[in-house]
């Protein structure tokens, strides 16, 4: 069963070529007909994630922007040019996730009941297009009276959000720590671990997002551009027990002051001294870029530690399918509260090429989110 559909479609593709630059352009592609397991979703929404802007410009000087006909170019560093060798002269389209309706659909029962729903879509790549097609199992059916725009979102920021108070658990710690949040991710994970009864240190960079996560109901939350934030850190994790820290800005000495704030507050409690520091496992992951300098550190944090990457989609896939698909079905049940997103403007696929929208959605600025509306 299927509806009218063309037979060519844009798609948004980034291009990285051996002689340094990069090209950013519409392209116009073939609309798949999906297999027997799949679905031909028109996507009507999709989110500009961190994840996805590291896709869009690679590692491209976007300073050095220019509009050339329908194409941005731009200029990658030579020193930067080893770490792309994986996606040299390939054309890549981004975007991670996106939300639309099913307009085509494979013989399959599972695909067949999909036909004409609005659904949720973790696309893995491609989402910024006017269809995408993809199994079954991609696709998260969206409650009645959600619009695209309420569920482009559903995956990325809920699940990873998720994902840290899983990983909490199944690792044994209490309570967890989370920098960068003021941003969309990290209001979710204050609303959940509020509605969880987690104890959760927010360390944000301003005093304006502070008194932002306060009157939304956190309890600890600790500015790292005041005087005293490796004190209102440390007093915070006394208070709460963290020994996990999930840090989205990766680079830069954020990570390395946590573990030694941690340290610091085990230590307030100690009976007894040790040359190796305490014998509590400390843990911080970091799963973001948002530093793109070295990430530094000072090991006054004992033996007893761990700092190392995290991601969502290999996280999940160590709790296995059944788990991973009650997460989905709880972000489906909380889609307009828990894991409600707000985003500053919406922008078509013409609009992702234009250069003062890029700088805009670039600045990865906390609280401006852009939306991706490719029937625009």
């Amino acid at each position: 069963m299927t509806t009218s559909i063309a037979r060519n479609a844009l798609q948004l593709q980034s291009l990285i070529r051996s002689d340094g630059t990069l090209h950013l352009s519409l392209a116009d592609v073939e609309v798949p007909t999906p297999g027997a397991n799949e679905v031909l979703v028109r996507i009507e929404a999709a989110p500009i994630n961190p994840s996805d802007i590291g896709l869009i410009f690679g590692a491209a000087d976007m300073t050095t922007a220019k509009t050339s006909g329908a194409t941005v170019t731009a200029t990658v560093p030579a020193a930067a040019m080893k770490g792309m060798a994986g996606r040299m002269d390939q054309a890549m389209p981004p975007g991670n996730e996106g939300a639309g309706t099913v307009v085509a659909a494979g013989s399959s029962p599972d695909a067949q009941a999909l036909m004409g729903k609005l659904v949720a879509v973790l696309g893995g790549a491609g989402m910024y297009a006017q269809y995408r097609c993809v199994h079954v199992s991609q696709c998260l059916p969206l409650p009645a009276g959600a619009s695209a725009a309420d569920g482009a979102s559903s995956f990325v920021n809920p699940l990873t959000a998720l994902g840290m108070t899983e990983t909490m658990r199944k690792e044994g710690h209490k309570a967890l720590v989370h920098t960068a949040a003021a941003s969309n991710l990290g209001q979710m994970l204050n609303r959940i671990c509020i509605a969880d009864g987690i104890d959760l240190v927010n360390i944000v960079r301003k005093p304006e997002q502070v008194a932002l996560l306060k009157g939304l109901g956190a309890k600890h939350v600790v500015d790292s551009s005041a005087p005293t934030f490796l004190d209102d850190l440390t007093d915070a994790l006394v208070a709460t027990g963290a020994t996990l820290a999930f840090d989205a800005t990766g680079g830069g000495k954020l990570a390395g002051q946590i573990l030694g704030c941690m340290e610091a507050a085990i230590s307030r409690s100690a009976t007894t001294y040790s040359r190796y520091g305490s014998a509590t496992h400390k843990q911080v992951y970091l799963y973001g870029g948002l530093d793109t300098s070295p990430t530094t550190f000072v090991r006054n944090f004992g033996m007893a530690w761990g700092m190392g990457g995290w991601l969502v989609f290999p996280f999940l896939a160590t709790v296995g399918a059944e788990r991973s698909q009650a997460l989905k079905q709880r972000v489906a049940g909380e889609l307009k509260t828990t894991f409600a997103s707000t985003y500053q403007r919406e922008i078509s696929l013409a609009e992702m090429l234009d250069l003062d929208v890029i700088a805009g959605y670039n600045e990865r600025a906390t609280g401006a989110k852009y939306l991706v509306v490719p029937v625009k």
